[in-house]
């Protein structure tokens, strides 16, 4: 008895641990006035910030990362290498993510570019930590895929390109989309990277995160706005990942190519 008081009691002290913060967000400011602050100059300039980059950088690393996934989902000598490259982004600390791509793509870098404290650097900053979450769940998704059935879309006369995107795409794209909607979710909260490779100029390469931090100091109100307003973002991509509808293998069809 005293075992299970115990256990449950470190449960709850856990759960409240974790929630405490996220409801506190919400109950330090009334939700009205949580609101009205959302029509901030700042918070309007973060929003579309935000948006536009984490809309960039989710095309940059579904181009990218889709045939990185590919290839990585076979089995070949120096497989498990190349795998832990792709994840080493997601251990590195933001800061050393942010000092990488600044020595990789600054003035003075290995490729000496102008991307640097621009819009496209958030894009970079946003891709790099974020798309190895969808390279991972895109591997794990292509490996899922069942080999016979490839292999009977191309007997049945379908080259390589029309297997894969009427037969593979459609059988891994389950994965594939809870690989996207993980890898936006960490988009849109990055911090460390961005302000160290792109800067926070409000407008320009504030994101949603990097005016909480601006707005700390100067309108707390404003930066519990920016938060909550984050907070819903987040949690309607978890609740997407956690309904989203199971893939029946007999809703796909494909035939010979003609």
């Amino acid at each position: 008895m005293i075992r299970r008081v115990v256990v449950l009691g470190a449960a709850f002290a856990g759960l409240a641990f974790l929630l405490l913060p996220v409801v506190a967000i919400f109950a330090r400011v009334p939700p009205g006035r949580l609101l009205s602050q959302l029509g901030d100059g700042a918070v309007l300039d973060a929003l579309r910030v935000s948006a536009e980059t984490s809309a960039l950088a989710q095309l940059l690393v579904l181009a990218v990362g889709t045939p990185t996934a590919v290839v990585l989902a076979r089995r070949f000598h120096g497989r498990e290498l190349l795998v832990s490259v792709v994840e080493l982004p997601l251990v590195l600390p933001p800061a050393v993510a942010g000092i990488g791509l600044f020595a990789a793509f600054g003035r003075f870098g290995l490729l000496h570019t102008s991307i640097p404290f621009t819009r496209l650097a958030v894009v970079f900053a946003v891709a790099f930590v974020s798309g190895p979450l969808y390279v991972r769940a895109a591997i794990a998704a292509f490996e899922g895929v069942d080999a016979n059935i490839v292999a009977a879309s191309r007997t049945l006369g379908a080259g390589p390109t029309r297997t894969f995107f009427r037969v593979v795409l459609p059988l891994a794209r389950t994965g594939l989309a809870a690989g996207a909607a993980l890898a936006l979710a960490r988009g849109l909260g990055e911090f460390g990277a961005t302000i160290m490779f792109a800067g926070s100029l409000r407008g320009v390469t504030e994101t949603l995160p990097l005016a909480v931090y601006s707005e700390f100091n100067v309108d707390f109100d404003v930066a519990l706005s920016i938060s909550a307003l984050l907070v819903a973002l987040s949690a309607a991509l978890l609740i997407t990942l956690k309904w989203r509808p199971s893939v029946s293998t007999s809703r796909f069809r494909f035939a010979a190519s003609s």
